[in-house]
């Protein structure tokens, strides 16, 4: 049995969790509103409110998890990808922590730990290897091929932006304040999806580009202001759904064709935007197509959080993989 501490800092929210072998103890987040006002992430303002909240954080997660400092067995951290300000905080605790405590540092890939959260136990199925995984996140989009926890071969990957920062752009573009991807989801839910079609890029094999995707919204939306300065408002749910429709069929469109070229039965996604109602519905609704299982994360492990970090570190910690102190964080 072990015991691990987990801490997450890479972007905008500070958490930390404590797992018992492979189930959650508990799993602390504090996100930030001070970056709502700016319609983005701030690095240095998100840097600082993570020197805010470290030290709540990881208290309230060890008080929560009912255990003391000294049950810990190991730390674990993400050393990125992510803004660096925001991971120095994380990682630079992590060290101290696990320093004073005398117990070994797990270090974490970010985009590892959001696949790995399909492996936190919670009395269902899990996936089994080799299988296809969507991540899709506002700073990453990546099909992912899972041969085991820690052998995964990255198929295809986005030539520019992420879905996430597409759909948050498009929330932008609207006015529908940040994060955007939530309000696009609940709107679209009141629209027409085949209201508006707007153009997917042609990119060889399974790999993205969702710049296009931005560039013909945003003109689409520029040509009928001038005919009615009203047009967002009057059409903005018809908007939401068609955009979504668009950026949800690009996506599972290439991660289904990957299942079938490389012959696997399960698909999952992973990342931020696998909490989006449509995505979720229409990998599950391919998947019944081909006879497939589609494995779709809670929402507690959709966003940012500790607790898939813990899950990473503990399949390391079964291997005895730790990292040396000495180890900078890393922004790609």
């Amino acid at each position: 049995m072990s015991i691990i501490l987990a801490i997450e800092s890479s972007c905008d929210d500070t958490s930390a969790a404590v797992l018992q072998d492979n189930r959650v103890l508990s799993n602390v987040i504090a996100s930030q509103k001070v970056h709502e006002q700016y319609g983005g992430v701030v690095p240095e303002l998100a840097s600082r409110a993570h020197q805010q909240n470290i030290i709540p954080v990881v208290d309230a997660a060890i008080r929560q998890a009912g255990i003391g400092k000294e049950d810990i067995d190991a730390v674990g951290f993400t050393r990125g990808p992510g803004l660096l300000g925001s991971l120095l905080v994380g990682v630079s605790f992590a060290k101290s922590f696990a320093t004073a405590l005398g117990k070994p540092l797990i270090e974490v890939n970010h985009l590892q730990a959001h696949v790995l959260s399909h492996f936190i136990y919670r009395g269902e199925p899990m996936p089994q290897f080799p299988f296809i995984c969507l991540l899709v996140s506002g700073g990453h989009t990546q099909i992912l091929l899972l041969r085991s926890h820690f052998d995964i071969e990255c198929l295809g990957t986005t030539i520019d932006d992420a879905a996430g920062e597409a759909i948050d752009k498009a929330a932008k573009i609207m006015d529908l304040g940040y994060p955007g991807g939530p309000v696009i989801d609940r709107l679209a839910k009141e629209g027409n999806a085949d209201a508006y079609h707007f153009a997917t890029p042609h990119i060889e094999g399974y790999n993205y580009s969702f710049s296009g995707i931005k560039t013909s919204f945003l003109y689409f939306l520029r040509d009928r202001l001038k005919e009615d300065p009203d047009f967002i408002e009057k059409h903005k749910a018809d908007l939401c759904a068609s955009i979504q429709k668009t950026i949800v069929g690009f996506l599972l469109k290439k991660a289904e064709r990957a299942a079938i070229d490389h012959k696997v039965r399960q698909v999952a996604i992973a990342g931020g935007v696998s909490a989006n109602s449509l995505l979720r519905s229409e990998l599950q609704r391919i998947c019944q197509k081909h006879h497939w299982q589609a494995f779709v994360p809670p929402f507690a492990f959709c966003t940012d959080n500790a607790a898939m970090v813990g899950i990473a570190s503990y399949y390391k910690y079964q291997q005895g993989e730790y990292a040396d102190i000495s180890l900078p964080p890393y922004t790609r």
